[in-house]
């Protein structure tokens, strides 16, 4: 039998577009004649689009616990290999760049939507009044990190791709000097970063990868203006009033006169009665939508908007009081980021990392995405971290140098670049069309080495730590019999010590003992922390051996660099079953210190 199909995409197709048949008849109905009846069977790019993103999303969250909080990988890493599985270098069934000359204003919104909301969560999650204390330690963190890593970067690029002008370089460089909000979630929000990374350093750097992301738009600007621009003061002129005055400056006081003015009106609401919860949840989506609708529609920077106006509408806590403990916008979030890194994975352009015409080969961009990690932020950090009161060691400084990820916002500003620059042709005529021909190419695979590298550093990092120490120890206190005070500092697994080295209690920013409200251990009555918390105590396992009447072995500890003195014991315990631990044969990773005592109470 011959079966001619026809796809059709609306009914009056399927009425005029019928199926012919050919081929021998039978009376039986056989499985080629079920397959003939399933005519209807439409194939579409949306279609393939709503299974892969549908797909990937309900298959994650079917291990997601597993994914995120044992092996701490997220949903950026994933979603992204999945994007390039499905994507035309795959399987080839969702493919963006293939959409022709909508491609770049599809990204463009995708990106603008994802960051929108993202960065709008960003300013309604930090802590109440945030920017008002903090405005000026965010400002000397953002501004010489973006613009040091801006102007070597572009130096470097130069170098390795000499028919890029400097101006060019500085043009792709500014695709890549904002963090990405998204990417670095990974290491604001979750399990890892509560236990381990300070509250004060997460809190600093989600407002700065919100902030920078505005910030990108001025060194783009001006980038753009001097490259497309016949005169350099008409260019710089355009850059201060449009760049800075009109987009950043109007774009954050439109943000925050936003968010105020909807903070009070559903503070009056809510006092008569006329909004519910559900309605405040909303806004998370909605008043983020409406803030970059009407930003972008004057011209103003949408992004620091998005930004500010999350910011103004949780300034009093009234807003965070009234969504606390919802997960709806975690969802929103979740949802979003899944479907924006399965559409960069399908959108990457791997045969543009080889070109010969454009003079780029894989080689320059691996020594490209080294000198990026080494010297975009971590030089400018460690020099002017001492005047950021939030960072308080060097060890915070090249740790918060390195989680400087490239993902979403990458990739937006540099689809804003290309709505202003040429078309390119083939070969190019001029600078301008060059860098519109090697701009995303460049950026999108620093964004891919980004994605891989800090997805999956903090995998990495546990890994590392499990190969020096095979048990976590976890302090509780059982008994109330006198031990050495020192004791009361030891360092517990709950507290972010083993990443950046500074002793904080929990969630608490300014070093205050008050334990996580998701901790199940006993609080301590320790003294008094200062200002910049408790000081910091290792211990030192002087022996190990059987205590008498305890409930198994025991370790006798001290503090860290004395000899004799102030020792404590403490009973070992496998925490998996509750079972006195066999310090010498037992491989679990949750072994609990407990009933701490003095030698003398043997």
């Amino acid at each position: 039998m011959h079966v001619l199909l026809s796809t059709t995409n609306s009914l009056s197709d399927f009425e005029t577009s019928p199926v012919v048949l050919s081929g021998p008849s039978s009376d039986s109905f056989s499985l080629r004649d079920t397959i003939m009846v399933l005519e209807l069977l439409q194939v579409s790019a949306p279609g393939l689009a709503y299974i892969c993103l549908g797909g990937f999303v309900v298959s994650f969250s079917m291990v997601s616990l597993l994914v995120k909080e044992k092996l701490y990988i997220n949903e950026v890493v994933l979603g992204t290999c999945f994007g390039i599985i499905v994507g035309p270098y795959g399987v080839n069934v969702f493919t963006p760049r293939s959409w022709g000359s909508f491609e770049n204003t599809i990204t463009l919104e995708v990106m603008r939507i994802v960051l929108a909301t993202g960065l709008f969560a960003v300013g309604v999650e930090l802590p109440r009044a945030y920017m008002k204390e903090h405005a000026k330690s965010l400002l000397i963190m953002v501004v010489p990190t973006m613009a040091f890593g801006w102007i070597v970067i572009a130096a470097v690029m130069q170098a390795l791709f000499p028919k890029l002008s400097y101006i060019s370089s500085l043009c792709i460089t500014a695709c890549l000097t904002p963090t990405d909000p998204v990417t670095c979630a990974a290491i604001t929000r979750g399990k890892f970063a509560t236990k381990h990374v300070p509250a004060k350093i997460r809190h600093i750097l989600s407002a700065e990868s919100a902030a920078n992301d505005g910030l990108a738009y001025p060194f783009l600007a001006i980038s753009i203006y001097l490259t497309v621009e016949t005169s350099v003061t008409t260019a710089i002129g355009k850059w201060f009033l449009v760049g800075w005055l009109y987009q950043v400056i109007l774009g954050t006081v439109l943000g925050a006169v936003l968010g105020h003015l909807f903070s009070r009106l559903m503070k009056i609401s809510h006092s008569r009665g006329y909004i519910d919860r559900e309605s405040y949840i909303a806004q998370y989506l909605a008043l983020s939508i409406f803030t970059i609708g009407i930003a972008s529609t004057i011209g103003a920077d949408d992004l620091l908007a998005a930004f500010a106006a999350g910011c103004a509408i949780s300034w009093d806590g009234h807003f965070n009081a009234q969504t606390e403990d919802d997960v709806f916008s975690s969802v929103i979030d979740y949802v979003l980021n899944c479907g924006c890194f399965i559409y960069i994975g399908a959108w990457l352009p791997f045969s543009d990392y080889n070109s010969l015409e454009y003079d780029i080969n894989p080689w320059m961009l691996v020594v490209l995405v080294i000198a990026i990690l080494v010297l975009r932020r971590i030089p400018a950090l460690l020099v002017i971290y001492k005047f950021v009161p939030e960072i308080t060691s060097w060890k915070e400084a090249l740790f918060s140098g390195h989680f400087g990820p490239m993902g979403v916002s990458a990739v937006f500003v540099s689809a804003l670049a290309l709505k202003r620059l040429p078309t390119p042709e083939h070969p190019p005529a001029d600078q301008a069309q060059y860098l519109a021909a090697t701009l995303q190419p460049i950026v999108s695979f620093v964004v891919l080495a980004s994605i891989i590298i800090h997805g999956l550093s903090i995998p990495f990092f546990t890994m590392g730590r499990g190969v020096h120490s095979r048990t976590s120890i976890k302090w509780t206190n059982t008994t109330r019999t006198t031990v050495p005070e020192w004791t009361m500092w030891v360092r517990r697994e709950d507290e972010p010590t083993d990443i950046v080295g500074t002793t904080t209690g929990g969630d608490v920013e300014r070093g205050a003992s008050t334990p996580s409200k998701d901790s199940n251990e006993t609080a301590w009555d320790a003294p008094e922390t200062t200002e910049h918390g408790p000081p910091a105590t290792t211990i030192t396992v002087v022996a190990v051996e059987d205590v008498s009447g305890g409930a198994g072995p025991a370790m006798t500890v001290r503090r860290s660099g004395s000899e004799n003195a102030d020792k404590a014991q403490v009973n070992v315990v496998n925490n998996s079953v509750r079972e006195p631990a066999n310090l010498n044969s037992d491989t679990s990773s949750d072994i609990e210190l407990t009933a701490i005592r003095p030698p003398s109470s043997q």
